[in-house]
Parts: structure tokens; sequence; C-alpha cells
């Protein structure tokens, strides 16, 4: 049987000022997209609210704007998946092998506090499901707890878009608060690469973690490595 991933992405369209737009980072989407494409999975797009994921305006300009990014702008059948994304309530928890949470800025405000989101990475989890992110993403795992009341993250190596990298991006001024640090104060163990900006992927058992948008398809990779194991191990 085909794995089932599950993309998480944003449904906030700017930051605390409406003046500063903001949202999905899409090649953070579609460099993942793509690897399990390959692969043959079936993939879904979830946000917060369900409906409509804006793109983040920075993402879509020329360099960070690749091939990749590119040939999804120019599809209409994906764009329209981007407009019409399910709700976490749509969602059968049991049919999802992975979970896979998108960046941009625009998460920092509507992942963490989802409660829907936060139920379905506990019973991802819980079943044996892998659970990963890329940049920002990390932020709708901060305050996701087990059954037992322990956080997801505590006591786990894990990565994310670094606060020196908010600091050189000229944006943490604007930030809602700092997600490295309130990572690292729910007892999660945060790494990051020596420079920022390169790719770099921490993996702690099912829970795999990229640190910026360049991270996105390594991130997916090592989630497309996990998902073979477990097949093979079923066999």
């Amino acid at each position: 049987m085909s794995k089932r991933i599950l993309h998480v992405v944003t449904n906030t369209a700017h930051y605390s000022d409406p003046a500063h737009p903001t949202g999905l980072w899409l090649s953070e989407l579609t460099h993942a997209w793509d690897v399990f494409a390959e692969k043959r999975y079936e993939q879904h797009l979830v946000s917060p609210k369900g409906g409509v994921s804006p793109l983040e305006p920075r993402a879509l300009k020329w360099p960070l704007l690749d091939s990749s990014a590119r040939a999804w702008l120019g599809d209409p059948d994906r764009m329209a998946l981007l407009s019409s994304t399910a709700r976490p309530d749509d969602i059968v928890a049991t049919r999802v092998d992975a979970i896979y949470f998108t960046g941009g800025h625009g998460v920092m405000w509507d992942f963490p506090e989802s409660d829907g989101l936060q139920a379905l990475v506990r019973s991802v989890w819980e079943q044996g499901g892998i659970v990963s992110s890329v940049c920002h993403g990390y932020c709708g795992l901060l305050n996701t707890r087990l059954s037992d009341g322990t956080l997801l993250v505590a006591g786990k190596p894990i990565t994310g878009f670094s606060w020196t990298e908010e600091v050189l991006a000229g944006v943490a001024k604007a930030m809602p608060y700092n997600a490295e640090a309130e990572m690292k104060a729910r007892g999660a163990i945060y790494r990051k690469a020596l420079l920022p900006f390169l790719p770099y992927v921490v993996t702690a058992g099912r829970l795999v973690t990229g640190q910026n948008p360049f991270s996105a398809r390594a991130a997916a990779i090592k989630v497309a490595a996990l998902l073979s194991a477990q097949s093979e191990r079923c066999d």
C-alpha cells in the first residue's frame, strides 16, 4: 500500500502588522512534495482552519524561486490544492503515515495554538508514524503533548529556523517570539548548522526536522527512508 503524507501549511497572510505580508514558503512544500511524488506516496494538505494557504511573497523572488516552486506555480491543479486545504478534523489520523510541517513566518501565528493540529500529531506519533518539519514548521510542535501529558519535543534533538537566521533575514524585530528559545524552554535539544542558511537535518527516531528552506529536500529524503525501513520491517 502507498504511504500517506500529510503536509501542514499556514492560513496566516500577514505579520502582526497587516502591511507586512507572509504565508507559506512555497519551496519548503514543493521540495518535499517532489521527493514523496518520486516514491508515489499519497499526499494531502491540511491547515489550521482549512481553505486558502497564502504564499510568502519573498519566497517567490529570484533566486529563492527555484525550478521546483516555479513548476508548482505553473500548475493550476497544484495551485488549486492551496486554495482548498483540509481542516484537521477532516483528516483520519489512522490513515496518515507521516506528517510534515512546512514553514514560512505565517506558521508562527497559527500553528502553535491549533488544538486540531496537536491532536493529529499526537495520534500520528502514538500510532508509530513519522513527525517532521522544516524551518518555522517546528513551531507546530511547540505545544504538542502526548497522551501521558509530556511534551513531544522534550528531551529530543531538534532543529528549525534559528534566531541568528531571523536576525540575518532582517525580520527578528517583527517576530511574535523567538522560536529557537521557545523550543529550548520546552526541553528540546536544539541544534543548528555551524553556518546559517546551510542545509541541516536532525533525525531523532521518528522525529525529523530541517533547519531552513534549504533543508526541505534533505528532510523529506530522511522521512522517505524511515518509511521505507518501516515497510521492510512489515514485509
